[in-house]
Formats: structure tokens, C-alpha cells, sequence
């Protein structure tokens, strides 16, 4: 498996057997020394502020969503389960500029 940015998949973090929406980040490499990808997670409860990116209804989900740049994490690519489908490149342009910000890059 090789996870591409944008892609939206299903996680189970452990939280009560709930899986959650996430977000890949990370830039594809077949050749990456470990089978981790950096993903965001995503929620419907919106805080505002540059933390947050607003993705609308995306088709693929039940309500709108938001993705969480503060809950970055890594997951291994065995844990990501059920590719719901993918993320536009507009959208995405704006989550890396919330990572950037996150990051101080």
C-alpha cells in the first residue's frame, strides 16, 4: 500500500472501537524506509482559528468536516482501512499552509 496526499481514510485510534476520517499529509514515497504515513484527523465540531481547515460536505462523509492540523500524528499504512475517496487540490493547497503555519515553516 502506498498512501497518496489527499486520500481520505477510516482509522481506529483505539477511542471506544470508533474509526475517524483521516487525512494522508504526507508526500508519497514507494521507497520510504518505514510503511508510516502522516495523517490529520477529521471532525465535524468546527473551533475556527488556523488550526482548522473548513472541507464543506465532501460526498464520501456524512456532514461536514473540518481537518484537525494540531491532532497531526503518524499511522502505519496497515492501519489505514477503507480509502473513502480524496480530498481536492485547492483544498489541499490550504491545508499544507495551515501545516506550514502549524510548523513555523
Amino acid at each position: 500500500m502506498n498512501p497518496k496526499p489527499g486520500e481520505v481514510y477510516l482509522v481506529d485510534f483505539g477511542l471506544a472501537g470508533k474509526r475517524r476520517p483521516v487525512v494522508v499529509v504526507s508526500r508519497e514515497d514507494p521507497d520510504a524506509p518505514r510503511a508510516l504515513a502522516v495523517v490529520l484527523p477529521l471532525t465535524t465540531s468546527k473551533r475556527g482559528g488556523p488550526y482548522e481547515v473548513s472541507l464543506g460536505k465532501l460526498r464520501f462523509l456524512h456532514a461536514e468536516s473540518t481537518a484537525n492540523v494540531q491532532g497531526i500524528t503518524p499511522v502505519e499504512h496497515h492501519e489505514l482501512r477503507n480509502c473513502l475517496g480524496r480530498i481536492g487540490e485547492p483544498v489541499m493547497r490550504d491545508v499544507k499552509a495551515a501545516l506550514r503555519h502549524l510548523l513555523d515553516l
